[in-house]
């Protein structure tokens, strides 16, 4: 029967109608339950080395308020850095202040990006490389939330290594490769054609790479990542990795989305002691059931609304703040 109605005219545009429409009702109803994280204490900032970073705007403040104090509240440590991608407005930022233990604030318009992509969260990336100089930073998206102990990061901050939040279970498997590896037993068919996503088709080129076999890479994600304090990627690292990149796959797919991703994964993977965290613990939402021992979840937007679990999650974690 089901698969009858499937083949009915109309039907894949009805269903993408009523799916939008539950997705809609989904995030409503999370951001009425993310209003609670208001009456939760603020963040006290520690100055001691460590930065939590974001890129957040008007949109996201609710969510970005969930996903920082969580992790502060379970980190113990760090002092808030924020970019403001242009639409923050100032009752924006006087809520920020107040919960975020006045923090620092950094405008996206003032971020030269260089010979790099404009946009696409390359300004996030390359703030940060520039924030490591001096502190340990972690990049933390807004559509994170934590729910336990996060051990494994604070033990990286304490050997001062640099970690990578993994993609999947498959990257933890195969472990960090060689670039002519990863590629060979990631893509065994050769280079991906379009309209593949672009990490694909960047990723299936990398044995291209000029010096590829002194280089690694794993897929990681990019929405929660640690970078060590004075570690060897910064500015000029992304910028010729963003070069050979251009040389790879041509600039007007460099330019799209997920490019920054790609290469923070790069730098990520090859600076000597990063370390991998362990998926079960750290994990993107795939609509696989919580099984109660992730210490940090990342509802990435493909599943953000497909259920209840970001407002679930979401409503947990404010608990845990007030307990």
């Amino acid at each position: 029967m089901i698969d009858t109605i499937r083949h009915l005219p109309g039907f894949d545009l009805a269903f993408r109608a009523v799916d939008r429409l539950l997705r809609s009702r989904r995030m409503k109803r999370h951001l009425r339950d993310a209003v609670a994280i208001l009456a939760t204490p603020p963040i006290v900032p520690k100055d001691d080395g460590v930065v939590i970073f974001s890129m957040i705007g008007t949109a996201t403040l609710l969510p970005y308020l969930v996903a920082v104090k969580s992790f502060h509240h379970h980190l113990g440590m760090g002092r808030i850095v924020i970019l403001d991608d242009g639409s923050l407005t100032e009752a924006d930022k006087r809520i920020l202040s107040h919960h975020c233990g006045s923090p620092v604030m950094l405008r996206l318009a003032d971020v030269d990006t260089g010979t790099c992509p404009k946009g696409g969260a390359w300004e996030r990336l390359l703030t940060l490389l520039a924030l490591r100089a001096h502190d340990y930073v972690i990049q933390l998206d807004s559509d994170t939330v934590t729910l336990g102990d996060v051990a494994e990061v604070r033990a990286a901050i304490a050997a001062n290594g640099s970690f990578i939040f993994l993609g999947g279970p498959d990257a933890e498997e195969k472990g960090i490769q060689t670039l002519p590896d990863y590629v060979a037993r990631r893509y065994p068919q050769g280079p991906v054609a379009e309209p593949a996503h672009m990490q694909i088709l960047v990723e299936s080129r990398l044995a291209g790479h000029a010096d590829a076999g002194r280089y690694s890479y794993i897929r990681g994600c990019a929405g929660f990542a640690g970078f060590a304090r004075g570690g060897p990627s910064g500015r000029a690292e992304a910028m010729r990795f963003s070069t050979e990149a251009t040389r790879l796959v041509g600039e007007d797919i460099w330019r799209r989305w997920g490019s920054e991703q790609v290469t923070s994964n790069f730098l990520l993977t090859n600076e000597p002691g990063a370390r991998l965290l362990p998926y079960a613990r750290y994990c993107n939402y795939w609509l696989d059931p919580v099984s109660g021992d992730e210490r940090l979840i990342h509802f990435v937007g493909t599943h953000r609304y497909s259920d209840e679990t970001y407002r679930r999650m979401t409503a947990r974690a404010i608990d845990r703040l007030t307990a």
